[in-house]
């Protein structure tokens, strides 16, 4: 049910106002003029208010200076261009002239009311993602995580390119959706890629766009993702698996403002803010030939680096209540607490999959639970020195990678699907899609198909 406030002057237009929005469900409180309405009503409690424009004492667009948030539709019997402009430039959501027809009346009210409570929705779920994001919403205050939000603080406002590096998994997109949340951008959009997850052959047309044409299968124009973050935030996840020739097309849109859509041409002016991340380590991928120098000169004009977890010291038992209390509310389930000895298995891991690995640990305990304690059982982490808690994964060389068994001899199309499956789950979080194509010796598009089998 709405609350709507009616202000008229005429007690048999005010009665028959108020008769008919209360046949369609709303709740209406009555006032005479402007002065009564603000003296006997607390106007900001009303979802709606219908003013007359024509009142004693001053005029009904006056309401709508003492009601900020609310929205004020405007009636009158002078139903003028003029009238309606003016009504319209101090803030009026819409206007209505008398004689009004009932249902015409009822329609208008309902539209208006919809549109406000899509405002309210939008803006709470604005203050939501506000504080899910922002630095503000991120915990921790041990040295090196107050040096990310000061870094944070520090480059928002700017429009220069930052570069954020981390170990997979200590929140690196959290990072970059804070630095959109906190810059001039922030109304604009945000839009993100995964370098690693787009296949290689897609890759180009889905960040710059194709025309029609420009491939088989391309039967119309599409624009990329670099022009729908046009005034706005691109923001480059796993920026060191972006294969040769997209780090071309990359480097030019930095360097000119400009995208050309594969199979154009002409370029077209973007407004973009790059924001990239990698768990890589860029300046051997330069060495090594796989990345460009100069684009890594480009992205790097501010680096914000995210300590893994194991370095964030009294930080990893505030995040894991942070992560219980945020699980909780997100399942539906009561406020539910840590047990003592799983605070210890917490703080003796040593979380190779940072705060991902803690989050999918927390969030797993939550929907085992059986009641509000959260036990060590129920996180079911490896124990200290067990499998995979020994520090950071180590970076892979050529003599890594792991020889076909003889009983798996090539020939066996099983035996060795069944190779590749094993290699990729034992290295995916550690290497990319590009490397991992690399040491199989198979193309990236072939080990995509395979990982979609």
């Amino acid at each position: 049910m709405s609350r709507i406030l009616v202000i008229e002057d005429e007690p048999i237009i005010r009665t028959e106002l108020r008769r008919l929005l209360t046949r369609a469900g709303h709740d209406v409180a009555e006032a005479g003029a402007v002065p009564e309405a603000a003296a006997e009503h607390a106007l900001d409690a009303f979802d709606l208010v219908i003013s007359d424009l024509r009142l004693p004492g001053p005029p009904g667009t006056d309401i709508i200076a003492l009601c900020p948030g609310v929205p004020v539709l405007i009636m009158t019997s002078f139903a003028t261009v003029k009238s309606a402009v003016d009504a319209m430039k101090l803030g009026a959501v819409d206007y209505i002239a008398k004689p009004f027809d009932h249902d015409e009346l009822l329609l208008q009210v309902e539209r208006v009311l919809r549109e406000g409570r899509l405002t309210r929705q939008n803006a709470a779920l604005k203050r939501e993602v506000e504080q899910t994001w922002s630095p503000g919403g991120m915990v921790g205050s041990s040295p090196a995580m107050r040096d990310v939000f000061e870094r944070v603080r520090k480059v928002a406002p700017s429009a220069a390119t930052v570069l954020v590096l981390g170990e997979s998994g200590t929140g690196k997109e959290l990072v970059a959706r804070a630095v959109h949340a906190q810059s001039q951008r922030a109304e604009g959009p945000l839009i993100a890629v995964n370098c690693a997850a787009i296949p290689e052959g897609l890759l180009e047309s889905e960040l710059f766009g194709h025309e029609k044409g420009a491939f088989t299968g391309a039967q119309a124009a599409h624009a990329g993702l670099v022009e729908a973050a046009h005034g706005g935030t691109l923001f480059l996840d796993e920026i060191g698996e972006l294969p040769a020739p997209a780090q071309a097309r990359l480097l030019r849109m930095l360097q000119d403002g400009e995208v050309r859509r594969v199979g154009a041409t002409r370029s077209r002016k973007v407004d973009v803010r790059i924001l990239a991340a990698t768990h890589r380590d860029l300046p051997r991928r330069v060495q090594e030939g796989l990345f460009r120098q100069d684009l890594y000169f480009r992205l790097r004009v501010v680096e914000i680096r995210l300590p893994p977890l194991r370095e964030r010291g009294e930080d990893v038992p505030a995040l894991a209540k942070h992560l219980l209390e945020r699980a909780s509310r997100r399942m539906g389930r009561p406020p539910a607490s840590l047990s003592p000895d799983a605070l210890a298995a917490i703080a003796q891991h040593s979380w190779p999959g940072n705060v991902r690995e803690l989050e999918n640990a927390i969030e797993r305990a939550v929907i085992l639970a059986d009641g509000p304690l959260i036990t060590a059982d129920l996180l079911a982490l490896e124990p200290p020195g067990g499998p995979g808690v020994d520090g950071p994964p180590p970076v892979l060389e050529e003599t890594d990678f792991p020889p076909v068994p003889a009983s798996e001899a090539p020939g066996s199309p099983d035996s060795m699907e069944e190779y590749f499956r094993r290699f990729v789950l034992e290295h995916q979080d550690r290497m990319g899609e590009t490397e991992l194509a690399r040491r199989l010796g198979i193309s990236r598009k072939t080990l995509w198909e395979k990982r979609q089998r």
